[in-house]
């Protein structure tokens, strides 16, 4: 009797596992239709730009002072130069803390990024979720991700019906 029941069991189970239907999209290329998303990057790259010609700064006035300590070093005493090492220590933490305060993992820059993109990722994701549901996908995969596709056959690409769901596709495009 439980063979009987395991057997039904496995053949409901890949009755099921045939049943599920799957499809890709391939959002980079959608994130590349966006104007909003290219909008985004911009500012991004203007704030990322404006931070590191900043921290360029910092790092030549640095540089300056190391070079004034070494010009200078047989005119001053110890304690002068242990002063100004000390100094520059100082500025070469605050350079430190700069980058990490823009750059580093929760600094300004992925703040903004996430306050930027998030809601374009939202929009995104409920294009997704509207057209897998339209078209009954179990699942959906993203063509961008870690995943690795090595094949991929364009019937399962879903990728167009992405873009027409967010109002990007394109008018003259009618197979489908």
């Amino acid at each position: 009797m439980k063979t009987g029941l395991i057997t039904i069991l496995l053949v409901v189970c890949s009755t099921f596992t045939w049943a599920q239907k799957f499809g890709y999209v391939d959002t980079d290329y959608v994130l590349s239709k966006m104007p909003e998303y290219q909008k985004a990057q911009q500012e991004l790259e203007k704030l990322s730009g404006e931070w590191e010609e900043e921290i360029q700064n910092m790092i030549i006035e640095i540089e300056d002072m190391h070079a004034a300590l070494k010009a200078e070093e047989v005119l001053l005493t110890e304690e002068m130069k242990a002063e100004r090492e000390e100094i520059i220590a100082e500025k070469e933490t605050e350079l430190k803390d700069y980058q990490k305060e823009m750059f580093g993992y929760e600094g300004l820059l992925f703040l903004k990024k996430q306050e930027l993109l998030k809601p374009i990722l939202d929009k995104i994701g409920e294009a997704i979720t509207k057209v897998a549901r339209e078209n009954r996908l179990s699942i959906m995969f993203d063509k961008a991700a870690d995943l690795v596709m090595l094949y991929t056959d364009p019937r399962f690409d879903y990728t167009d019906f992405v873009l027409d769901e967010l109002g990007l596709g394109d008018p003259s495009d009618v197979l489908k």
